[in-house]
């Protein structure tokens, strides 16, 4: 299942639907953008509580570029475990000392606030940035804190560049994530244990 923040425009870009015809495609619209995507607490609360349980049964991998990239990491932090895997590209992870001129956007301390205090998620974790975008240093740190590598990309922060690093890397991000599901379910089955998530027999 893949979950798409800034959904209509990365379909119209990039068509995620055809591109991915074997996964189940959310696409969500981004609604009040720069309020709900910038580390909003409620915004998160509401994409667990209202939006993944109305989703296919299955792993979700969340897909977003810059606030949304910001957004869907912020969640799966307040809310461990909810995503099994994060495409994250050139999010917007701001630091005083790397992104003063951002200082006029209206939830800048709130972003700068979850930076800092980011950690490792359980989640699988890919992150990309163009090498021509000035998120790509605060990408570089970002990446440093989580312990994943960055994926540096040609082009810079763009919806077309966002398309061109989904090749392979997101392919192969879900590719993974299919098969942790599927080895947790043979392990149930040989454990003789219910399948999370599945109807029991009755």
């Amino acid at each position: 299942m893949l979950l798409v923040h800034d959904g209509p425009e990365f379909e119209r870009v990039a068509g995620v639907v055809a591109r991915f015809p074997y996964e189940h495609v959310a696409l969500l619209s981004p609604g009040s953008r720069s309020e709900w995507y910038s580390a909003n607490p409620a915004y998160a609360a509401a994409l667990v509580r209202d939006v993944l349980p109305a989703l296919p049964p299955g792993p979700v991998v969340g897909l977003g570029a810059s606030l949304g990239a910001l957004a869907l990491l912020h969640a799966e932090s307040r809310h461990p475990g909810s995503f099994a895997g994060l495409f994250l590209q050139s999010g917007s992870f701001f630091t005083a000392e790397l992104d003063p001129q951002e200082s006029g956007f209206p939830w800048y301390r709130r972003i700068l606030a979850f930076v800092r205090r980011a950690r490792p998620v359980a989640s699988r974790v890919v992150l990309t940035c163009g090498r021509d975008e000035e998120n790509l240093l605060n990408n570089r740190a970002m990446a440093t804190r989580l312990g994943v590598p960055l994926l540096e990309v040609p082009g810079g922060h763009s919806m077309t560049t966002w398309r061109d690093a989904l090749d392979p890397h997101l392919h192969r991000l879900l590719q993974e994530v299919n098969d942790d599901h599927a080895g947790t379910q043979r392990d149930h089955l040989a454990a003789g244990e219910p399948i999370p998530g599945s109807t029991p027999a009755g």
